[in-house]
């Protein structure tokens, strides 16, 4: 996957690939001080749209202030702007954005307060995370030996840098014993989510979700909640068993990266037919559909690059 672009927006400004950098001796680098965003910018009828960015750009402050970050320069229209900036000035219609909110200074002895907030935004070419042909055959996963971060441990609503080790080491482990994907339990032995998306399961024509006080509140996640209700499924909340997942009719997850993909086998166990399910298939389409800019209903997720930003 290359990751290169002409243009890095840096605390206020463009620069150029090559210059876009920080000293090795910073607290991001170090303790993983920094939270995060991944949002996906996509070609439609009306040019590139950047998908549901408002709302990632409001979910990378309140990171930051989980986190404790108490005071930063930029607002989410600033964010918002800076984003569309950073797609326009690269000639990106399909792409990855990256915003990164981290400490370039001080916080060496481990307090927020020390540190000197900064703000970054990349951008480059990507496909499908998991593949193309994940999406009709879906992908093998396993039950992580690996737990999910306790709530009151490592704050599971931020999406903060030093948060993914966690995921670093399930996903090794899952695809060093040839699966592609891990699906992590809480820590009192319930379905939580995969290394970077949320996880769905399907049975008898319902949709089960785990609650989202042990996962990532994912606009991904919400995304397909929606478009689930609005096909005429009912949609819950609760907890997921591991053994639940095993006879479910469907399992999918859902993410930025991964948008959504059915999972065939989990636990060496065949998921329903061995792969991607009706009602996966049917939210899927609606969701390329919309990210798209062809659903009308839902256009309004679609902030387009072309647009001033309104202040």
């Amino acid at each position: 996957m290359g990751m290169e672009s002409k243009y890095i927006w840096m605390d206020g400004e463009l620069v150029d690939f090559e210059k876009a950098t920080v000293h090795v001796l910073n607290p991001a680098m170090h303790y993983g001080a920094a939270v995060f965003e991944g949002i996906r910018a996509y070609n439609t009828p009306k040019g590139p749209a950047v998908f549901r960015l408002r709302e990632h750009a409001e979910r990378l402050l309140d990171s930051a202030r989980v986190f404790g970050v108490r005071k930063f320069a930029f607002t989410v229209d600033d964010i918002v702007k800076a984003v569309k900036e950073t797609v326009h000035a690269n000639g990106f219609t399909d792409c990855y954005i990256r915003p990164l909110l981290y400490l370039k200074g001080g916080a060496w002895n481990l307090n927020v307060d020390a540190g000197q907030p900064a703000l970054m935004i990349a951008v480059w070419q990507w496909s499908n995370y998991l593949g193309e042909e994940a999406l009709a055959k879906g992908i093998r996963a396993n039950i992580s030996s690996y737990t999910r971060h306790h709530p009151n441990v490592s704050m599971t609503k931020a999406k903060i840098a030093g948060n993914y080790v966690n995921s670093f080491l399930a996903k090794t482990e899952s695809e060093r014993l040839g699966f592609q994907e891990a699906i992590m339990l809480d820590p009192q032995g319930y379905v939580a989510e995969c290394t970077g998306e949320n996880l769905f399961m399907v049975r008898r024509e319902k949709l089960v979700t785990p609650a989202t006080a042990p996962v990532l509140e994912g606009l991904t996640r919400h995304t397909i909640h929606t478009i689930a209700k609005d096909l005429g499924y009912d949609v819950l909340e609760q907890p997921i068993s591991r053994d639940q997942l095993y006879i479910a009719d469907e399992v999918f997850v859902c993410g930025t990266a991964a948008e959504c993909i059915g999972l065939s086998e989990i636990d060496f166990r065949v998921i329903g037919d061995g792969k991607t399910g009706p009602i996966t298939r049917a939210i899927q389409n609606v969701y390329h559909d919309l990210i798209r800019g062809k659903v009308a209903k839902y256009e309004e997720w679609c902030d387009y690059v072309g647009e001033e930003v309104k202040v």
